[in-house]
């Protein structure tokens, strides 16, 4: 089941607030993702946020279509209610008051994957 990051740059020394407002978190209103002809597309499976320093990371565990993950999330309040509130510890402002603006921005500050191991890769044991 693969992951997702997205990064921000945060003023340093914010980790306390950064830390309250995802304590404040409301989340998505349900982890199952249906396309518009009502089949399953995907699935949140859960989402972590790191900090340090002027770096923090949201990681999304998830299943199937990461555009659809990304559409669903554009479209909850939560998420925007948010974005906002992180606003004034962001070093570069990122608009995401419409749908389109988050994907965009979701979309730029998506990390680069280079390696995803789980136990359904893990190679079965040879003795």
């Amino acid at each position: 089941m693969p992951y997702a990051a997205i990064t921000y740059r945060v003023v340093p020394g914010s980790d306390d607030a950064l830390a309250e407002i995802f304590g404040d978190f409301q989340r998505v209103d349900t982890p199952e993702l249906r396309g518009e002809d009502g089949e399953p597309v995907g699935r949140l499976l859960g989402t972590a946020v790191f900090v340090k320093d002027e770096f923090m990371v949201r990681v999304i565990h998830y299943e199937g279509d990461f555009v659809a993950i990304a559409q669903h999330m554009a479209r909850q309040q939560g998420v925007h209610n948010v974005e906002e509130r992180l606003a004034p510890y962001l070093t570069h402002r990122r608009p995401a008051s419409t749908p389109e603006e988050f994907k965009e921005n979701f979309r730029n500050a998506l990390m680069r994957c280079v390696m995803q191991l789980s136990v359904d890769t893990h190679p079965a044991d040879a003795s």
